[in-house]
């Protein structure tokens, strides 16, 4: 009787770990973003604050499938090429989607790697008149998830370079080298294993 209590408790124990380490069929991420925003040429590059929020569909416990979107907001003054300033009220939206890789080997944290593609549209207001392009955008990037229930994850960090294609004030399309920075909460729903 005593050897079968041990073995029953051996396997409890064993499976334990096994349990931490189920991989959710669903990820959605809600949270804060911080964007360094380069219009390129000759503008001052500016800040913005405002939302990042995604859907991932895990395929297996390390490839998923990222349905990423954000927008971020404010007011910066930036100086025109060829002299002088101009307050821009801005706001720019991304469409991102694309793979991502997760390391999930420990039962406390989650740190993943992913490329995501799509579109990023951008509005600038200023002296009356508004202007809105779409371009193309990429973000390359990773973070790390702390797990904190088998069904939710705070984003310790997640950081991305971003690369879209708008056209600047010389009327050429130009590469803009930009960086975000997000924080938020992961719910995982269902399980794949």
């Amino acid at each position: 009787m005593r050897k079968l209590f041990y073995l029953h408790t051996a396997l409890l124990l064993i499976s334990l770990p096994a349990a931490a380490q189920t991989t959710p069929a669903v990820e959605i991420f809600g949270g804060y973003q911080y964007a360094r925003i380069n219009p390129g040429e000759g503008v001052d590059g500016f800040n913005q604050n405002g939302w990042n929020a995604a859907l991932q569909v895990n395929a297996n416990d390390w490839f998923g499938l990222v349905a990423d979107f954000s927008g971020v907001y404010g007011t910066p003054t930036i100086n025109i090429p060829g002299g002088g300033t101009a307050d821009l009220d801005t706001n720019f939206h991304s469409f991102l989607f694309g793979p991502q890789i997760s390391y999930r080997r420990h039962e406390r944290v989650t740190p993943f790697v992913r490329a995501l593609f799509g579109a990023i549209r951008a509005n600038a207001e200023a002296f009356g008149t508004s202007e809105s392009q779409n371009a193309f955008g990429m973000a390359l990037g990773g973070g790390l998830d702390v797990n904190v229930h088998d069904r939710v994850a705070l984003r310790l960090i997640q950081a991305d370079y971003v690369l879209s294609r708008f056209e600047g004030f010389s009327g050429q399309t130009e590469n803009q080298h930009n960086a975000r920075l997000s924080f938020g909460i992961v719910f995982r729903l269902g399980s794949r294993d």
